[in-house]
């Protein structure tokens, strides 16, 4: 961990309630100018991990640092000037579908700061541009594919400028084309802003392919971290099943369960 990184997390632990943790004693470190990657399976804790660091949830145990800023307690006016430095894409994108792309996009501007509007004209003009929908300014949501969508959703993600950007399944429900127009996006716009990304995802390839570092999670812990070569060539059994979708290996098809003669049994006798 160094006073560097532009996310810190030392050993971090959390849940929704008591009885089941979500995070166990995570710890991890993300440079400045990186794409990290958050690999593993529905429901390994992923997805939480990025709450803690977008300040929507706290750590119920452990420090997480972001841009510098210590995020437990955070609240009111100190989170809002942390989360004036994040951008985020939702996983569907999360558009307001009573305003234009237009809007859409000029609405954090609108919101943070006190620009003119012959400026924000201009700004939203060049995000949209950025991500090659500047002529569908004045669609609305209901007009757009999903991959526009998903575009749209990440020009106002991007419109501030944020030093570091959150991705939720990004490549989530999008076709062959849209995947991958997105995930060059990703790497193109976070080389361009001189940002950090955060990427959370399943999708192995396309994550591998523009990550610089990736974190394997499973069972709430980070189990493997490595390059994406490194993590292509482990014989690590988790991770290996995992970027190969392997069937046989240490995640397991069947949820736990009684043996199956033991249930035919059991309705055998109610019977």
């Amino acid at each position: 961990m160094t006073d560097s990184a532009v996310v810190a997390i030392d050993r971090v632990s959390f849940g929704y309630d008591a009885a089941k943790p979500v995070l166990r004693e995570v710890s991890l470190s993300m440079p400045h100018g990186k794409v990290i990657g958050i690999m593993g399976q529905s429901g390994c804790g992923k997805t939480t991990l990025l709450r803690i660091i977008g300040g929507a949830r706290q750590p119920g145990s452990g420090t997480a640092r972001v841009l510098g800023t210590l995020v437990n307690g955070l609240h009111g006016s100190a989170l809002y000037a942390l989360r004036r430095k994040l951008g985020m894409l939702f996983q569907f994108g999360a558009l307001f579908t009573d305003m234009s792309v237009y809007d859409n996009v000029a609405f954090p501007m609108r919101e943070h700061t006190d620009l003119p509007d012959e400026l924000i004209h201009d700004l939203v003009l060049m995000k949209l541009e950025a991500v090659g929908l500047r002529g569908a300014s004045r669609l609305t949501p209901s007009e757009l594919s999903g991959g526009m969508a998903r575009r749209v959703a990440l020009a106002r993600a991007i419109a501030l400028d944020p030093q570091l950007m959150l991705y939720d399944e990004p490549f989530t429900a999008l076709d062959p084309i849209s995947f991958a127009v997105i995930a060059r996006l990703i790497r193109r716009l976070n080389d361009s802003l001189g940002a950090t990304s955060v990427i959370v995802s399943h999708d192995v390839k396309e994550c591998l392919d523009i990550v610089d570092y990736v974190y394997f999670m499973s069972d709430g812990r980070i189990v493997a971290e490595g390059t994406p070569p490194d993590m292509r060539m482990t014989a690590q059994p988790f991770v290996r099943q995992f970027v190969r979708g392997e069937t046989d290996g240490p995640i397991p098809f069947h949820y736990p369960a009684p043996g199956y003669g033991e249930d035919l049994a059991v309705r055998a006798a109610h019977d």
